[in-house]
């Protein structure tokens, strides 16, 4: 489990999915929170328009799924009860980013490292 700060996520948020064909996706919960236990969020490519969306999943039965156009939407969008995300950052612990270690994962996004996860298949 991870803690990065505001502006390390940012960072790794603007990294480009549209380009790279690929999407970010961190497990996460907020520290002693019963509702927000096994969250998701990330930054995808939408179908319909084929650009970037930034996109969260918080509860289980999806009632709580948001989409968002702009990372700045995203970041200060008041959907734990009624506070974002920018607000209770101090409170967010990251599991896993795309399923890996994070730390590993946080490398690529911020340009440190390449992986082979992001080469085009022939």
């Amino acid at each position: 489990m991870t803690k990065i700060t505001l502006e390390q996520f940012e960072k790794m948020m603007e990294f480009d999915v549209v380009k790279n064909h690929c999407c970010v996706e961190v497990e996460f919960y907020v520290d002693d929170s019963l509702e927000y236990n096994s969250c998701c969020l990330g930054k995808t490519i939408d179908r319909r328009t084929k650009e970037a969306v930034y996109w969260y999943g918080l509860v289980p039965d999806g009632s709580q799924a948001y989409d968002y156009d702009s990372l700045c939407d995203f970041v200060s969008a008041p959907i734990f009860n009624g506070k974002s995300i920018k607000e209770i950052w101090s409170l967010i612990t990251i599991y896993s980013i795309d399923g890996c270690v994070p730390d590993d994962r946080l490398k690529v996004y911020w340009g440190l490292e390449k992986s082979s996860l992001l080469e085009p298949t022939s």
